[in-house]
């Protein structure tokens, strides 16, 4: 399971390695078994040409002597004029012969190894030997930590009668074989390492070349945004399989950009009717007094009234009361609608404030103005609607019945410009808290709630952000945060 959370490169260089790693030990075990097996293959064929020319040997033996030729005096005719040991020493391999019933009747001494040789042969021997078809048995021992391929066959007279067992003991020296297969082992691992060297230093190029263009393709989704626009990617040499995930994926963006060219306007479709019924719904509440009063005037207007003047009067003040009504609402959807430019205007935040709050007549608020200069980049425009849409909101939600208080300050904090207004209003309620930036959310019997809405707005376009914080029944504190840069 680690393996598997490696990364493809990391796992293409392991997994080279390892290939070379297996395909050396694979080919010295090869090797090895081989050599095993020829060095067995040899031992068996020298020992069969051994045992041949010995068994010439032997039958020259039994047409020369002057013994009669049978089981009884095998012993005899070999050790006559010692020929067994003429025989053993001819062939460089000691020589022992038994009887058909397997007791030892001579043997040659142990001149060319110990003296292992049993005084009589296993029955199981015997009875294999005597089944066989060729009369010839090989068996495989081990003696005093010695190897030894040992041959049994008859000794037979011209009749094919057989007069004896001939046992061979052939010493397994594997000597030479084995320094042959450890130099060609050491050079074999020379080789090796040589290429193991080469393998590294390839799987390392190689899962490189093969990663780096999956690398853009995973570093270009991880950029990919729903809210923006994604670049497509651009790949030149690439294998078949990389251009085909590419394709995908440059298909997959040209759709998200319809889908979300789509969305957008859908959305902004959706966005303007609902302030367009907003908009609507709040113009017709002044328009039904208007209504009533016109018609009430029209009724009830008699020019011999000496009161005429005054009823005119009261009926011009409520059509103007209702215009203005009319006129802020227009006001406040036109500074909504409007977008802020992003000007990058070099400017003190503290005068600025100071001189958005001079336009409030309110002796409960609250500003330090002699604290030191805070330089930002911001629009001077902007930033003053900022501080009274805030100021305005703070305003309003003070009850009458409340002596109101409204603090503003301004701070500068790593790199940022924080900006917080406190009131001690009603506060927020909970269930309210996720609609405060709602542009046509409002709590107030007044208004279409586009206030904070367009605050919210015009930081979030110069990479900045306003939070809030309140408790109901106590106030609420409005934090404004952007870079100075």
């Amino acid at each position: 399971m680690r393996l598997l959370k490696l990364s493809l490169r990391t796992r293409i260089f392991i997994s080279m390695t390892i290939l070379v790693l297996l395909a050396s030990i694979l080919i010295a075990a090869v090797t090895i078994y081989q050599y095993k097996e020829e060095a067995e293959e040899y031992h068996q064929g020298r020992l069969e040409r051994k045992e041949e020319r010995i068994q010439i040997t032997i039958n020259n033996v039994l047409k020369r002597t002057t013994y009669p030729i049978n089981e009884e005096n095998i012993a005899l005719i070999f050790r006559e004029k010692q020929r067994i040991y003429q025989i053993s020493e001819e062939h460089s391999m000691p020589i022992n012969i038994y009887g058909l019933s397997g007791e030892l009747l001579v043997k040659s001494e142990g001149l060319f190894a110990k003296d292992t040789t049993d005084i009589q042969i296993n029955p199981v021997i015997l009875d294999t030997l005597a089944s066989l078809f060729n009369k010839k048995y090989l068996v495989k021992s081990e003696k005093n930590g010695e190897r030894f391929l040992t041959s049994y066959t008859y000794i037979t007279d011209v009749r094919s009668k057989p007069l004896g067992i001939l046992h061979l003991p052939y010493l397994e020296d594997d000597d030479l074989i084995t320094r042959e297969l450890l130099q060609f082992l050491q050079r074999l691992g020379q080789v090796y390492l040589l290429m193991l060297l080469v393998a590294v230093v390839l799987a390392y190029f190689l899962s490189k070349y093969i990663t780096r263009s999956l690398k853009t393709i995973s570093e270009t989704i991880d950029q990919t945004r729903l809210d923006k626009r994604n670049k497509r990617i651009d790949i030149g040499d690439a294998s078949e399989e990389i251009y085909s995930l590419v394709n995908a994926y440059n298909s997959m963006i040209d759709e998200l950009e319809e889908s979300a060219a789509m969305l957008a306007k859908s959305e902004r479709e959706a966005a303007w009717r609902e302030m367009a019924k907003q908009v609507a719904h709040e113009i017709k509440n002044p328009l039904t007094p208007m209504r009533l009063t016109v018609q009430s005037f029209q009724r009830k207007f008699d020019p011999r009234d000496p009161n005429i003047q005054q009823k005119v009067q009261e009926y011009s003040d409520t059509l103007i009361q209702q215009i203005d009504t009319m006129s802020s609402i227009a006001s406040a959807f036109s500074n909504f609608a409007q977008m802020p430019a992003q000007k990058s205007e070099t400017l003190d935040v503290v005068k600025i404030i100071g001189l958005a709050l001079d336009i409030f007549n309110e002796d409960y608020i609250i500003f330090p103005s002699e604290k030191e200069k805070i330089i930002a980049k911001f629009d001077r425009t902007q930033l003053i609607r900022v501080v009274t849409n805030l100021v305005k909101n703070g305003i309003q939600a003070i009850p009458e019945d409340r002596i109101p208080k409204i603090i503003v300050d301004v701070f500068s904090e790593n790199g940022e410009v924080l900006i917080t207004v406190s009131d001690n209003g009603i506060g927020i309620t909970e269930e309210n808290t996720k609609k405060v930036f709602e542009p046509k959310f409002t709590t107030k019997t007044s208004g279409m709630g586009l206030g904070l809405g367009m605050v919210k707005n015009i930081v979030e376009t110069y990479n900045g952000s306003i939070t809030f914080t309140s408790k109901e029944g106590k106030g609420t504190v409005f934090k404004v945060r952007f870079p100075k840069e």
